[in-house]
């Protein structure tokens, strides 16, 4: 059975910008859109087995840029520590305008 991949759309969320306008199309439906398989082939005219295709080589790209790059690994390290910062700033005695700062880029990091 082809199952969906959480990380592949955490993965088109972070790198779509960069696939093909028809490759980013049929992942925003199939990932984002929770479109069936035989949705999309009658949506852009394609067979099934044609729109499984389409995703299985976008998720290889989506793979290929995160194996090369690893920015989507390295902005969940930092959203991790931006949050255990934070979590640890509100329970210490430090002051105000450090806090302040850790919390703004808690924030940055999140958006």
């Amino acid at each position: 059975m082809f199952e969906k991949n959480l990380n592949i759309g955490f993965l088109l969320d972070f790198y779509g910008v960069l696939l093909s306008d028809r490759k980013r199309s049929v992942m925003d439906m199939y990932y984002n859109e929770d479109f069936s398989l035989s949705e999309i082939a009658e949506q852009i005219d394609i067979s099934r087995q044609g729109v499984r295709d389409v995703i299985k080589k976008a998720e290889e790209e989506l793979l290929f840029y995160e194996e090369r790059l690893g920015l989507a690994k390295k902005m969940q390290a930092a959203e991790k520590e931006a949050t255990e910062l934070s979590n640890l700033s509100a329970s210490t005695d430090i002051p105000d305008e450090i806090r302040e700062r850790i919390t703004r880029l808690a924030e940055l990091i999140r958006q």
